[in-house]
């Protein structure tokens, strides 16, 4: 089953965030709470921990910002 990587919204104010870094390759098996990718937000960095495990399929580019709640990659 594949499961949707959301933009999370980790503040009462956020609306947006930027992917800083993924912390796996397109492709890569990831594991279910680790962390996943860097996300920057209202000036600080947060880690974002996979929500499910399998193969990462990334479809946001690093450095680019996106609304809460968007589709930012997917494990298979």
């Amino acid at each position: 089953m594949t499961t949707e990587i959301l933009l999370p919204k980790i503040g009462f104010s956020m609306n947006e965030g930027q992917v800083a870094e993924w912390l796996y390759g397109e492709g890569e098996e990831v594991t279910e709470g680790e962390p996943l990718y860097l996300l920057e937000a209202d000036k600080s960095t947060n880690e974002v921990e996979a929500p499910a495990s399998g193969k990462l399929r990334i479809v946001a580019v690093e450095g680019e910002t996106y609304d809460v709640g968007t589709v930012i990659g997917y494990i298979d």
